[in-house]
Formats: structure tokens, C-alpha cells, sequence
């Protein structure tokens, strides 16, 4: 979608709720892969909680907005689900995404917020995400062909 049709505060919003969203994954912790690692280790299950909370207040607020409203505030469109088919692709993706995410101990949100915290050696990971989201876009488009 073309940034035409959106509201002129969009932008704005992306970025407070990013500022948000990093500010969150700062203060649980979630942003230090040694505590990450700790809950795939099933050794601390505090980020459990943490996303578990999270998907609460999510519901709720998603809940109550698509009631009062059909269509998202800044973008305009209306609010629909978007099914995803269960196919090969989602478990391979989801397998190859386990694997990063043990041995980097931290998921690509949490990345971003892991610089935040000065964790430097972190952007080794982020740019292995963009050469993985890259190769596999450029082997896609080379079987679409």
C-alpha cells in the first residue's frame, strides 16, 4: 500500500509505537539474549510472561478497537484476518527461525532493541537476518521465473 491513502499522522505512530514496543522489550529484559537463552533453556520463565502479557493486552486492545470501529484509524482499511495457509514453507521458515533464534538468543524485535541497550555485537545478527530475508526472497523470485 502507497503511504497516498494513509492517514498523514501514520509515520508518526509507526514511530511511537516502535519507541514503545523497544522501550517494553527493554525494561522485560527480553532485549538480552543471556536472559533469552535462559528461557530456552527452560531455566527462567519470566519472558513467558512477558509475552503472554503482551498477547493479552494485544486481544483486548484489538477487541475493543474492531468494535468500535471497522476500519484501523490510520490506515483506513478494514480490519480483516488474515489467513495463513499451513504449508511446507511455514515449517521450514519456523524451523530455520528456531535455529537463529537459539544461537543468537534474541528474536528480530528484541534485536532492534538490543542495540538500544548498547549490545553492539548484536548488529552481527541483524545484518545475518537481512542476507537470510534477502537470500530467500532472491530464491523465490528465482523459482516464480
Amino acid at each position: 500500500m502507497s503511504d497516498a491513502g494513509r492517514h498523514p499522522l501514520f509515520t508518526a505512530a509507526i514511530y511511537a509505537g516502535g519507541l514503545i514496543f523497544g522501550l517494553g522489550l527493554a525494561i522485560s529484559g527480553m532485549a538480552r539474549p543471556e536472559v533469552v537463552l535462559d528461557f530456552l533453556q527452560f531455566e527462567d520463565f519470566g519472558l513467558l510472561f512477558v509475552m503472554g502479557g503482551a498477547a493479552v493486552v494485544t486481544g483486548i486492545v484489538f477487541a475493543v478497537a474492531t468494535r468500535l470501529d471497522s476500519t484501523a484509524p490510520l490506515t483506513g482499511s478494514e480490519y480483516t484476518r488474515r489467513v495463513k495457509e499451513f504449508d511446507r514453507n511455514v515449517i521450514v521458515g519456523g524451523v530455520v527461525f528456531g535455529v537463529g533464534w537459539g544461537i543468537s538468543g534474541i528474536c528480530p524485535g528484541a534485536a532492534y532493541a538490543s542495540v538500544g541497550i548498547g549490545n553492539l555485537p548484536i548488529l552481527w545478527a541483524i545484518a545475518g537476518m537481512f542476507l537470510g530475508a534477502y537470500g530467500q526472497g532472491y530464491i523465490r523470485s528465482r523459482g516464480s521465473n
